[in-house]
């Protein structure tokens, strides 16, 4: 190996190196040597799954008392949400569908070029149950916490049989890496469309109408006048209300103290409230001192039948507004100076606050009773796009990163045809301080979604 060679974190070869290549020394047929803990997470965590563990009997737990408890236990919770809360049941079931078809897509597209997948797994940690048809390894394990798919050779890094090296993932063409790798996003958008098309059809598409939506359970001034979560105001002292920040600034107009008739739409009817407006006292805005009702508040929308046409086309369209604010959302969720700010209480915006699927699911069960099953299936589709966007960042070890690897290989070949591989080990210092922050992001957004649950 040259000078240069040797700092390069790249390497031009049309294999793998053989430094890289354990089976490169072996003799044919002779099984490869059990990796060390180390190379086992550090394979785990970019290429997911194991092929190899230490000890299949130890990882094995499913036909255990120990095992037979855990699953039992499983399904004890699954009948306890399905008896508390039909809608927080039905939601969680199809975020278990949409895990499954997401791997699915990376399994299915896999077989169909060519590549060796060995084990299809719902779950993490301890096998609870398993079986074997043909070359891949279907199952349970202990923690429900996603799915995995385990791909032959997924980088450079990766210990495979020398039978095996044709049928990887990294010796495949650029568009088969990009199919199969892109594959679980585009399931979820294809579930997506499926999700908003049932609703459009059945129920009609949510579309925007005059009025600021009482979210949170008043207090102060609109508390006092009687106005409730899921009014909608439609005028404050004779002067319209066409969506929220209409509402504040409409408001701000007057002096504290000032008695207003708030009219608002509940049920199908108007009512007319008088309110004494107070006085905003909320440290940091920019309106402190000034008129203050004491609502949060969103856009006003209500359901408008849609033609089958219709409802094919919008399903479709309605992808990209749902994805572009996804993948502000991800850009927000992700600044670290954001999730410290909610941990401490220094704001309270929805918009930048981390969460997990305990507290999505908590606010399907509230849609749910509002809306009914157009609702849960919209949040739903909208859980889709925001996975499928998320999941394609180019960061490892996301399927992004993975992409993105693929997308620099292929550039650096050039008109060469010569395959060129990344030495994703270099990667893996950047890789771990992803993973710190996913999990810093997923413990943040848990302990907020159980001591300061969405509504």
């Amino acid at each position: 190996m040259t000078t240069d060679e040797q700092f390069s974190p790249m390497t031009t070869t049309p294999t793998p190196p053989a430094d890289q290549d354990p089976a490169a020394e072996l003799e044919p047929g002779r099984a490869l040597p059990p990796p060390s803990r180390y190379d086992r997470i550090r394979t785990e965590l970019v290429s997911g799954g194991t092929e190899h563990p230490v000890d299949p009997d130890d990882e094995a737990i499913g036909g255990t008392w120990a095992g037979r408890l855990a699953g039992l236990a499983i399904l004890g919770l699954f009948a306890w949400l399905a008896v508390t809360n039909g809608w927080m049941f039905l939601f969680v079931v199809g975020v278990l569908v949409a895990v499954f078809l997401h791997e699915a897509g990376h399994y299915l597209t896999a077989r169909l070029t060519g590549m060796k997948a060995t084990q299809f797994f719902l779950g993490f940690g301890p096998r609870l149950w398993s079986f074997k048809r043909g070359e891949t390894e279907y199952g349970v394990r202990l923690l429900p916490l996603g799915a995995f798919v385990k791909i032959l050779g997924m980088t450079r890094m990766d210990e495979v049989d020398r039978e095996d090296e044709g049928r990887t993932y990294r010796q495949k063409s650029y568009p088969r890496r990009m199919l199969v790798i892109s594959a679980g996003s585009l399931m979820h958008m294809l579930l997506a469309i499926v999700l908003l098309f049932a609703v459009f059809a059945s129920k009609g598409q949510l579309e925007q109408v005059p009025g600021a939506e009482v979210g949170a359970a008043p207090a102060g001034a609109a508390a006092a006048a009687g106005v409730r979560e899921g009014d909608v105001i439609l005028a404050i002292a004779g002067q319209a209300v066409d969506g929220p920040e209409e509402m504040g600034e409409v408001i701000r107009t007057f002096e504290p103290g000032t008695t207003v008739d708030i009219l608002v739409q509940r049920d199908g009817d108007e009512l007319t409230l008088p309110a004494v407006l107070g006085t905003n006292e909320i440290a940091g805005s920019p309106h402190v001192g000034e008129a203050f009702l004491g609502v949060s508040s969103s856009t006003a929308t209500e359901w408008r039948e849609v033609s089958l046409g219709s409802a094919a086309a919008a399903s479709v369209t309605e992808l990209f507004p749902v994805a572009w604010e996804s993948t502000k959302g991800v850009v927000k969720v992700l600044n670290p100076v954001n999730i410290w700010n909610h941990l401490t209480g220094a704001t309270d915006d929805i918009t930048t606050r981390p969460t997990t699927v305990v507290g999505v699911t908590q606010v399907s069960g509230a849609i749910g009773a509002s809306e009914g099953i157009a609702g849960v299936t919209y949040l739903l589709a909208a859980l889709n796009v925001f996975v499928g966007v998320f999941n394609m960042f180019p960061l490892l070890p996301l399927d992004g990163g993975h992409a993105a690897i693929a997308t620099y290989e292929r550039v650096r070949e050039g008109r060469s045809r010569r395959r060129y591989f990344a030495d994703v080990e270099r990667l893996m210092p950047f890789a771990m301080g992803v993973i710190a922050l996913l999990l810093f992001l997923f413990m943040s957004g848990l302990y907020l979604d159980i001591a300061r649950p969405l509504r």
